[in-house]
């Protein structure tokens, strides 16, 4: 009976063909964009709601059941004015008359079409494939049909060696199967790992009782009513009680291709995720995009946000394909891969191979980048080289200890050996937000949650200094299972935009943005007035860009800053006057003890910079602390603000019997050359008289250690959560060329770094080298960057409570955002 829907046409109408993962994420983002603009109406072919496909290993293994799958309930779809048809296969699109036709003859009328139709299972066409009892491994109806089959003692036969094939295998031994893998070709899983991690692979599930058959090319199946056995090329015949067929997976195109829609591998699609027809989109596995297909979670639900994007209308997201990674554990066996697994020519190779304990590292280079890598037993630093690999980092300084791990080049984060998945629920994991494994375990599981920014979303873990980032990634992929991907292509600034913070700042220059308001309307800000994280952002990148015109907006500041001191956890705040390299006077401390005592303040402390904090500060005291220092010649110290903290000095050449130079002058003279200038975030020097190195010069953002010929400069360090040394930069013999290399890469941090990046972080992702090239191969470059430095402090060294003293600017202390 041929039916014929139609809605009224007060909305647009879209319809969603296929109700799994892809689509139904691009719901969701559109939802969150405009969530009235259509009339939307989802088809899928199984009959159930929309749940976690990457998650039907744990259920085979009854590690989880079907209701703890579920991503999206028949709620969900009700709560949103969705239209669900489950188990309902349409055929095909007619394009001419716009309408979808079912199966069953039914036509609906529609204005859009998302395709997300995914992929399916490849059976190859064996005599014998289609008995009964031989299964792909894609739907819960493949594993309904594998569980009804399975039996202690039984046999299994698994045909494929690659990640299904594998989380088949495990899911079945862990119900008493006798369990073998045909793989045709010479190593496991030839499309992640190369012959030498495939042999530790294989035999580390050959320990755990999988029988790994390789070059191994099936002929036939037998049996009469159900399948019995699987006969190999060689005439051996294997005994079967069930055959899963994992021989990889293909687009599925069938609607596309009887809707007549240009498709190759898969549906074709262009940046916007648009086919050849403007009214018809597709995303997920069912795609071709640059003709690359993808298979991953991550590069997916990239797609997804770009596709909602251009349904809402905004029409300014751009989709430029994914670089993939796999990071899985295979029964028990952690296993990570990304980009290149075989070195060719151009490239070169580091190994690390432990075959006693189960350990298998190799890193593939091309011109000092990270090309590819392959990891077996301990993956506990794929998430780092996979970003080493994304952003083109030169390693050139970090190869001594590549392989080691991050651990080993600075970042000692949080037990960054431990193996996260053997960790107890108690452990810590975030230690700035005191988040254990078992919340954000629970959170994954409870809020169906697959990528990092939603993790922190939930939970707060990693969202603050980032040196648990790798651990919580691990926990992600090892909670998810193989299909988790570390790390999709580009992230945006925050939720109110597709931009990057590298878009951001070319678009400031590029097309002359002068305010706030000005880039959102350029980038079209999918909120009104931004939001806390890219809101001083935003400010900052304005008041780098333009130092002589660009108006400071308070408002789009951190509490901290524009109250000019650092609120405390009691309400109170910490006001910290600049001592120039620690060096002060009894004048100056008179009126310190002056002020304090005037104000009643409760604690007045020496820094760890050498400067005297006073802390217990009332709000409304501020302006009048403040005079008073100002009155005895004190400016900020910026205790609060992402600028220049502090100069660390030792008393040098003057007093010490080691010193080599003038330290305690050389620190005076660098912190009053660049003091008061904005930067991304915090930044510390220290200058130590002689190296033995009293002012820890090797663990600040800059650090000069004073040698008998000259001075050593060095970059990067930090002394926080995160330790990370200092690489060195150059040698240079001179004070005024220890001020020149200074202001200048304080001024290449200023223009190039993304907002909150501490100089660690910057350093490894552009890399030394990079550094190296711009400040000492271009002494012209060095000259303008110096140059550029010192204008953005004529605009920024003024006293911060002058005006506010006198009864101006006190709109600064009105708080619209909750930037905390």
């Amino acid at each position: 009976m041929t039916q014929t829907h139609s809605i009224p046409p007060e909305k647009p109408r879209l319809i969603l063909i296929g109700n799994g993962m892809a689509g139904i994420r691009t719901l969701e983002e559109l939802l969150k964009l405009t969530p009235e603009l259509y009339d939307i109406t989802v088809f899928g072919d199984e009959p159930y709601a929309n749940y976690n496909r990457i998650m039907l290993s744990p259920v085979l293994a009854g590690e989880q059941t079907i209701p703890d799958i579920m991503l999206n309930d028949d709620d969900w779809y009700d709560r949103h004015g969705i239209t669900l048809h489950k188990g309902v296969r349409v055929e095909r699109i007619d394009r001419l008359t716009r309408q979808v036709i079912t199966a069953d003859g039914g036509s609906f009328a529609y204005d859009r079409v998302l395709i997300a139709t995914g992929s399916r299972a490849f059976i190859p066409p064996l005599p014998g494939a289609d008995l009964p009892g031989v299964v792909g491994f894609r739907s819960i109806a493949d594993i309904d049909t594998m569980l009804k089959n399975c039996r202690e003692d039984g046999h299994a036969i698994v045909i494929g060696g690659g990640l299904l094939g594998l989380e088949a295998a495990a899911g079945l031994i862990a119900h008493g199967m006798n369990v073998t893998v045909l793989h045709r070709n010479s190593n496991l899983m030839d499309r992640q790992l190369d012959p030498a991690a495939g042999r530790l692979l294989e035999k580390s599930l050959e320990e755990r009782g999988i029988t790994i058959r390789l070059n191994a090319n099936t002929q036939n199946l037998s049996g009469v009513d159900y399948v019995t056995g699987v006969t190999l090329t060689t005439g051996e015949i294997l005994p079967a009680d069930l055959v899963v067929m994992a021989a990889g997976i293909r687009p599925n195109i069938d609607v596309a291709l009887n809707s007549r829609l240009y498709c190759e591998q898969g549906i074709v699609v262009d940046d916007t995720l648009q086919t050849y027809d403007p009214k018809i989109y597709a995303v997920g596995e069912c795609v071709q995009h640059r003709k690359q297909c993808y298979g991953l979670v991550a590069p997916l639900f990239e797609q997804a946000k770009v596709c909602a994007n251009h349904l809402a209308q905004f029409g300014i997201a751009k989709y430029g394909g994914s670089m993939t990674s796999t990071k899985l554990k295979v029964t028990g066996v952690d296993v990570f891969s990304a980009g290149e697994i075989h070195a060719g020519e151009g490239h070169e190779e580091i190994v690390l191979a432990d075959a006693a304990r189960g350990v298998y590292k190799k890193v593939i280079l091309r011109d000092n980048t990270i090309e590819g890598a392959v990891m077996v037993g301990d993956t506990m630093d794929g998430a780092w080289y996979f970003q080493l690999m994304r952003d083109k980092t030169d390693v050139t300084a970090l190869r001594e200890h590549l392989l080691f791990g991050q651990a080993h080049v600075g970042d000692a984060g949080h037990g960054a050996k431990a193996r996260v998945a053997s960790l107890p629920d108690s452990a810590e994991i975030c230690g700035c937000n005191g988040v254990c494994k078992g919340d954000i375990v629970k959170a994954i599981n409870e809020h169906k949650l697959f990528t990092l920014d939603e993790v922190r979303a939930h939970t707060k873990a990693s969202a603050s200094c980032g040196s648990c980032t790798g651990l919580v990634e691990d926990l992600l992929a090892s909670t998810l299972g193989g299909d988790y991907s570390v790390a999709p292509s580009v992230k945006s600034m925050c939720a109110c935009t597709d931009a990057t913070h590298d878009d951001v700042r070319a678009g400031i220059y590029r097309h002359g943005l002068q305010d706030i308001r000005a880039i959102f309307g350029q980038f079209n800000w999918k909120t009104a007035d931004g939001c806390a994280k890219c809101r001083p952002a935003l400010n900052y990148y304005l008041l780098c860009a333009w130092p002589e015109t660009y108006q400071d907006d308070p408002q789009s500041r951190f509490i901290n800053e524009r109250a000019h001191a650092n609120i405390q956890k009691d309400g109170t705040y910490s006001v910290i006057p600049r001592i120039w390299g620690g060096v002060t006077s009894p004048s100056e401390l008179r009126a310190i003890a002056d002020v304090a005592e005037r104000y009643k303040i409760p604690t007045v402390k020496i820094t760890g910079g050498q400067r005297i904090d006073l802390l217990g500060v009332k709000k409304e005291q501020l302006p009048e602390v403040w005079r008073d220092l100002s009155a005895a010649g004190f400016v900020s110290g910026h205790g609060y603000a992402k600028a220049l903290r502090t100069v660390k000095t030792c008393v040098g050449k003057e007093w010490c019997r080691f010193g080599t130079q003038d330290s305690t002058s050389l620190g005076i003279r660098l912190e009053q050359r660049t003091w008061g200038s904005w930067m991304p975030h915090k930044f510390k020097i220290a200058v130590s008289g002689c190296p033995r190195n009293c002012a820890e010069a090797t663990v600040k953002d800059l650090g000069v250690v004073c040698v008998d010929s000259g001075y050593e400069l060095s970059v990067g360090g930090n002394a926080g959560i995160k330790v990370r040394v200092t690489d060195f930069l150059c040698k240079v013999a001179t004070e005024d060329e220890v001020v020149e290399y200074t202001t200048a890469f304080i001024q290449l941090y200023r223009e190039e770094a993304h907002y909150l990046d501490r100089t660690a972080p910057w350093i490894e992702r552009v890399g030394l080298p990079y550094v190296q090239r711009r400040l000492i191969e271009d002494p012209v470059g060095r000259t303008e960057l110096a140059a550029r430095f010192r204008l953005s402090q004529q605009f920024s060294q003024t006293d911060p409570w002058a005006e506010r003293a006198a009864g101006k600017e006190s709109h600064e202390f009105a708080i619209p955002l909750e930037l905390v």
